[in-house]
């Protein structure tokens, strides 16, 4: 057990699948795993591992923010012995043609923060998903006729719907950096992840966008989301 987390060694998955929302993984345990048992419930953060047609998984909710998911993910990692996680989230979409729950698919992420700085004196602002994972999350993809947007995504340290100035960011980027999407935790992962030799992968799912008026509710948000929640459960099988 750590201090964020009081799973046993053993109750936690090779396999993870990480929403933000401690309900959104309530909810896909009940929906989604057979068998499935309450493994950690720590600050709210549930944690649950079952059976996805006869595969260990383990949903574990990972909050907002990369401090938070870095915690979490890093411990699933050191001390758990998880071989791979996999993302699921929500994003703003940066593409006029994208619309609410159409799904991205991220292949690297910027950020301007200094995480990788303060956790491993890395002046790294770019992390990479891993490529067999997306692999495999596309073949499923395409098989099932789901459009998957794919590409470099922007991970911040604030809700960009709250900037002063988005066009200000976009301003500052460098040169060939240019997200289609944009959420709050993928860096963190994704670095963690290379730093720990591990496996890394995140799907989102847009429910804002700068280019419509439309903004997907609480409820949408916890319970709308199916499409990408299967499409990651099935391409752990």
């Amino acid at each position: 057990m750590t201090p964020h987390n009081n799973a046993k060694k053993g109750e936690i998955a090779k396999t993870v699948i990480m929403p933000g929302d401690p309900m959104r993984a309530k909810y896909i345990a009940e929906k989604y795993l057979e068998d499935y048992k309450l493994v950690n419930d720590v600050r709210g953060m549930y944690a649950y591992t079952g059976l996805y047609k006869g595969k260990e998984v383990t949903v574990m909710a990972h909050g907002m923010g990369m401090p938070s998911i870095g915690i979490y993910s890093y411990e699933l990692y050191k001390f758990y012995d998880v071989e791979e996680i996999i993302r699921i989230g929500s994003c703003g979409a940066y593409l006029k043609e994208m619309k609410l729950f159409d799904i991205i698919l991220s292949t690297a992420v910027y950020t301007e923060s200094s995480f990788a700085l303060t956790l491993n004196n890395d002046l790294c602002h770019i992390a990479y998903s891993d490529e067999d994972l997306n692999i495999k999350i596309g073949k499923v993809a395409y098989k099932n006729d789901i459009k998957l947007y794919r590409g470099m995504t922007a991970c911040l340290d604030c809700f960009d719907v709250y900037m002063t100035d988005v066009n200000k960011f976009f301003e500052r980027m460098p040169k060939g950096v240019e997200p289609i999407a944009a959420e709050m935790e993928a860096f963190a992962l994704f670095y963690i992840a290379k730093m720990l030799g591990k496996k890394a992968a995140c799907l989102m799912s847009v429910v804002d966008s700068k280019y419509i008026k439309e903004v997907a509710s609480a409820e949408e948000r916890e319970k709308g989301l199916d499409k990408m929640i299967k499409l990651a459960l099935d391409s752990v099988l």
